[in-house]
């Protein structure tokens, strides 16, 4: 998430009413998590394990629990609670604007698009050309539509990431200021739910076709050309490269690639990054003719059993 324009480290501390370290003007630009970060970001972190990964990061400021040496060309914020803190951010910058009506006056709507009764559109919203959207979708602020892309009844663009963090009262939820972001000629079925980015954005890019009952996890990035049958849950910061196909019910784990033109069959767990041009399936995933030949072998295993005895 960048910010609506350049802040200096001293105002960012100012804000968060914590000590830094660094030069009061050294420039701070935005804000993200550690897997999109840029020169200019801020990322947080909380403990020691993720220190070097944070601290080495393309991150130029730290939210960091602990004053350690701070890399060169580099600043710290130094926090007693940086999720807190990132949280409070999120909240300055991106904090939530309630809607007035069902279509939002600064949604901007491109000519030929159908948005069916009961639709909603939120705050910032931006529609392409030649649209469909049904009745009752949800499209939260800030999302971005291309053209020729249609929606079917009841799907959600931009619901909260699940970001939680375990404290002895209870789960505090990180909040999330992204966005999700359609490409041209995507279409998606009924009662899908696309996730928004915790800071950056939930891309689903052009020609891919989604079914109904379909659930996207925050930044994920879904390729061109893909084919992604029902009920499939995708988790966040997933990389789904061009072209791939997934049957349904399959689940595929956070934070793993999926290379280009692989096809995972029905009901597949994906739990490590694929590589292109196979076919998988099972739990855990693996290349499908493989899998084949293991399940025959058990099918054996009685009559094996059988024969020793």
């Amino acid at each position: 998430m960048k910010f609506p324009q350049k802040h200096t480290l001293k105002q960012i501390a100012t804000i968060l009413n914590c000590d830094y370290v660094g030069d009061d003007d050294f420039p701070v630009l935005g804000m993200n998590e550690i897997h999109v970060v840029e020169a200019g970001d801020i990322v947080f972190v909380d403990h020691p394990k993720y220190y070097d990964k944070a601290l080495e990061s393309a991150a130029t400021v730290v939210l960091i629990n602990k004053e350690v040496e701070c890399p060169p060309q580099k600043a710290l914020l130094i926090s007693d609670d940086p999720f807190r803190d990132f949280n409070t951010l999120t909240n300055f910058f991106k904090p939530f604007e309630k809607a007035t009506s069902l279509i939002a006056a600064s949604a901007k709507i491109g000519e030929g698009t159908v948005i069916q009764p009961g639709a909603f559109v939120g705050n910032n919203v931006v529609i392409g050309k030649n649209c469909m959207i049904h009745s009752n979708v949800s499209i939260y602020d800030d999302c971005i539509l291309g053209d020729n892309v249609t929606i079917h009844a009841g799907t959600v663009l931009g619901a909260d990431a699940f970001y939680y963090k375990n404290r002895p009262e209870g789960f505090d939820k990180l909040l999330s200021g992204g966005r999700v972001v359609i490409e041209n000629n995507v279409d998606l079925g009924a009662l899908c739910t696309i996730d928004k980015g915790v800071t950056g954005d939930t891309l689903i890019k052009k020609g891919t076709k989604i079914d109904n009952q379909v659930h996207v996890g925050h930044d994920t990035v879904i390729g061109e050309k893909c084919l992604i049958a029902s009920q499939v849950g995708i988790a966040g910061c997933v990389i789904i490269e061009d072209e791939v196909t997934i049957w349904g019910q399959v689940g595929i784990a956070s934070a793993i690639i999926i290379g280009r033109k692989a096809v995972l069959l029905a009901q597949s767990g994906i739990s490590k990054s694929l590589e292109a041009n196979k076919t998988y399936f099972g739990y855990p995933a693996e290349e499908a003719r493989k899998k084949y030949k293991e399940l025959a072998s058990i099918r054996q295993i009685p009559s094996i059993i059988e024969k020793l005895g």
